[in-house]
């Protein structure tokens, strides 16, 4: 049940996330802040469930330095929504950290669903 709340959870952090950055980039900083707010708290949530799929590589197996770096990169995405939605409002460039974040992605996705598939 646990991976179910992670997916869920990291589906309503990106969807809070866009909402969030079209909300600051239409210049509505007051709405955009409301909701980087309550995705910070959803930062929380995922941070928890990922923490609870991660603590049983921990207990012996092959698999457990994908696990490391699979909650590394975690960890580094939500560092890289969090800067992208803090610089977006001062417009600084976010070239580099838009190419980051499709790399997380990417490895996330990779490493999520086909290297440690622990609850599938």
């Amino acid at each position: 049940m646990n991976t179910h709340l992670h997916i869920t959870a990291w589906a309503l952090g990106f969807i809070l996330f866009a909402i969030a950055y079209v909300m600051y980039k239409k210049g509505n900083t007051k709405a955009g802040k409301i909701i980087h707010m309550v995705l910070r708290l959803d930062y929380l949530l995922i941070l928890y469930s990922g923490g609870e799929l991660i603590t049983p590589y921990f207990n012996g197996g092959n698999l457990l330095p994908e696990a490391i770096v699979k909650g590394v990169a975690g960890i580094w995405m939500i560092v890289i929504m969090e800067m992208l939605l803090v610089r977006l409002p001062k417009q600084k460039p976010l070239k580099a950290l838009w190419i980051q974040f499709i790399i997380a992605v990417i490895l996330l996705l990779v490493l999520g669903f086909v290297r440690l598939p622990m609850g599938v």
